[in-house]
């Protein structure tokens, strides 16, 4: 059973697969977000996991990234109301910085990124979730969004893009399944806003669980 905090702020995890529009929909909530993306380890880390071809590395997979680091950080958000937070290059593969995130008092804080559901029970068992949330739209439009921001942002080169691509496009279902089995609930765009909302103005949330379990069944079919 997760315990009680007394930390005055708490999380809101917000996952999906590459391309679902987390940080879009992040934005628009106006509350702090902590982009855990920033808490993948560098390119030279010899703990990084490679792709079943041995051709690379499988940035990917939940061992490319400092999930026990991120929550150190959440934890320290929530009940000190700030906290230094890394900034990464995925272009780079590195850590090119840091800035500090101060809440102002804000209550909730998103913390996005395609392995927020891994940290889900560490959150909970700290006191400090208030949901868990995983974007479900169609795999194709993943698909488009993903090609064109990596491109946009020269994230890697072009042949990489392509391939990674196509191995999500195939990998969705099962990328969604795994953040279900997670605790994640996944649901569209509008449903996560009105999620959100709700916590944000102290409603119950399960008032729009139906709909929101509703609209994730559909589009990940």
């Amino acid at each position: 059973m997760p315990v009680t905090s007394s930390a005055p702020a708490r999380v809101i995890l917000l996952t999906g697969p590459s391309g679902s529009g987390k940080s879009r929909l992040a934005a628009r909530t106006d509350l702090p977000v902590v982009r855990l993306d920033d808490f993948y380890k560098d390119g030279d880390d010899p703990s990084l996991p490679a792709l079943p071809s041995g051709t690379g590395t499988d940035w990917d997979s939940p061992g490319s990234w400092n999930g026990d680091r991120a929550v150190q950080a959440l934890r320290e958000l929530c009940e000190r109301g700030e906290a230094e937070l890394p900034e990464y290059s995925i272009a780079r593969s590195a850590r090119t910085g840091s800035h500090t995130l101060a809440l102002n008092g804000a209550p909730l804080v998103v913390a996005e990124g395609i392995f927020a559901a891994e940290i889900g029970a560490a959150c909970a068992e700290l006191g400090l979730l208030a949901d868990s949330i995983c974007l479900a739209d169609r795999p194709t439009t993943h698909f488009r969004r993903r090609l064109a921001r990596d491109v946009r942002e020269s994230r890697k080169p072009l042949p990489f893009l392509l391939r990674r691509g196509w191995a999500l496009l195939r990998a969705e279902r099962s990328i969604l399944a795994r953040n279900a089995a997670l605790g994640a609930h996944c649901c569209g765009q509008r449903a996560a806003l009105r999620r959100i909302g709700s916590l944000a103005t102290g409603d119950d949330v399960r008032a729009v669980n139906t709909a929101g379990s509703a609209d994730g069944e559909r589009l990940a079919a």
